[in-house]
């Protein structure tokens, strides 16, 4: 992980899906139910990291008023998870396939685009997926997103194909992208460049 800045990441909670729902609504025009981010938090093949902002407590709703002489369930259901205090800034979403790193999601706040948070929760997937020893880390991106495809190729992604019609809202192309492999000396020296870039980044923040 990154030196800690204003910003850090740490693994997504249950408490954390109604901001990354939201973020996720600002996001892409078609979005997961609730419920999903629940049963992807439970599969062993996924893994959610949220980004924090230090400096912005989430606003939490007003508590409800009991109704007089009620009683409190012993049990709270596991649907009414308490929210989190902390400002989920963007998220990234990981599947740890057999051999590769497969980032399914990466999103961050529209008030908090063109900071460099994306590229955060880039080079963050990437260090989990070093963590658990994959070979290469692959994702998709829509053929029309090129500033998406610019950050992609700076952390060396390469354009390996293309998947027709994969978006469901205007069935537009995909494009396939993958890192040459990660764990080789090469790709790491080339990381540890691109992270002290970043540093410098958020030292300034």
């Amino acid at each position: 992980m990154l030196t800690a800045t204003r910003y850090y990441v740490r693994p997504m909670t249950e408490a954390d899906i109604s901001q990354v729902a939201d973020i996720e609504g600002e996001s892409f025009p078609t979005t997961w139910p609730r419920t999903a981010y629940k049963r992807e938090l439970s599969n062993r093949l996924a893994r959610y990291l949220v980004l924090i902002d230090r400096t912005h407590a989430a606003v939490q709703p007003p508590p409800k008023r009991p109704r007089r002489f009620s009683f409190a369930p012993f049990f709270k259901p596991r649907d009414e998870a308490e929210p989190t205090s902390d400002y989920v800034v963007g998220y990234v979403g990981v599947w740890l396939m057999v051999d590769e790193a497969h980032i399914v999601a990466i999103a961050v706040r529209e008030s908090y685009r063109r900071k460099g948070l994306g590229e955060r929760l880039l080079y963050d997937a990437i260090e989990l997926a070093l963590a658990n020893k994959q070979e290469n880390v692959t994702l998709e991106v829509r053929r029309i997103n090129t500033g998406a495809q610019a950050l992609y190729e700076k952390y060396r992604f390469l354009n390996v194909g293309v998947r027709k019609r994969y978006y469901s809202d205007n069935h537009e192309d995909a494009i396939v992208m993958s890192t040459p492999p990660i764990m080789h000396e090469n790709y790491a020296e080339h990381l540890a460049y691109l992270r002290e870039l970043m540093e410098k980044r958020w030292a300034a923040e």
